[in-house]
């Protein structure tokens, strides 16, 4: 069976992986850049096509954040992952925060309350838009993806909805030393999480924390 993981998820301090207020100018709303910036210097990202003045480091962080993308068939995302639209789509023009040729390279199935056709885009990124829950979900993307695994994007309640359903086999958390104080927390509702999994720290000289946890193994 495939696996189900989750990879560079930024949590601050007190728990938020998103701030309040996304808008297209903002898509982590007040938390801005900060909760990624550890990322933003890596080679992987650059390579992701982030601008920068030098190819990007190869430490701690890059040695975290290439592990995104290999052995990864499909994604499933929330909606505002995929953008800042709210209710029924108003602009079926609006293809993602990421280009003509965005970076996932699969089979994505975007959650949304309100369906709309499928969008293939250059590079294989194709976006299936669908109305399900983490179960019905998990299951077309395992459609989709083949022998590879299914990464769960974001946002933040689509990742607390398949932890909940104890869906997630392998979590990359990112603690980012920052305190938002308001938006969306990942944890609330999940106590006694740590009893499913091994979880493993990092620290990182960029001052974040990497956390993995990973399945423990059915007595």
């Amino acid at each position: 069976m495939s696996l189900v993981r989750v990879h560079n998820f930024s949590v601050s301090l007190d728990g938020f992986g998103a701030g309040e207020g996304q808008t297209l100018e903002a898509p982590f709303g007040h938390a801005d850049s900060h909760l990624m910036q550890w990322a933003f210097g890596t080679r992987t990202f650059r390579q992701m096509g982030l601008p920068g003045p030098t190819p990007g480091s190869t430490g701690v962080d890059d040695a975290f954040a290439r592990q995104w993308g290999p052995g990864i068939g499909a994604e499933i995302m929330g909606r505002n992952k995929f953008g800042p639209q709210r209710g029924a789509w108003e602009d079926e023009e609006w293809k993602g925060w990421w280009g003509d040729e965005p970076v996932f390279r699969t089979p994505v199935v975007v959650l949304t309350h309100h369906p709309r056709p499928t969008l293939e885009m250059e590079g294989g990124t194709t976006f299936h838009f669908v109305d399900a829950d983490p179960v019905d979900a998990l299951a077309r993307a395992r459609s989709l993806a083949g022998d590879g695994d299914i990464r769960i994007g974001g946002g933040v309640d689509t990742v607390r909805q398949f932890l909940a359903a104890d869906l997630i086999d392998h979590m990359h958390i990112v603690l980012v030393p920052i305190v938002l104080g308001r938006g969306e927390r990942l944890w609330d509702g999940l106590e006694g999480l740590e009893e499913r999994f091994e979880i493993e720290a990092t620290p990182s000289p960029s001052g974040v924390v990497h956390l993995v946890f990973t399945r423990r193994a059915t007595p």
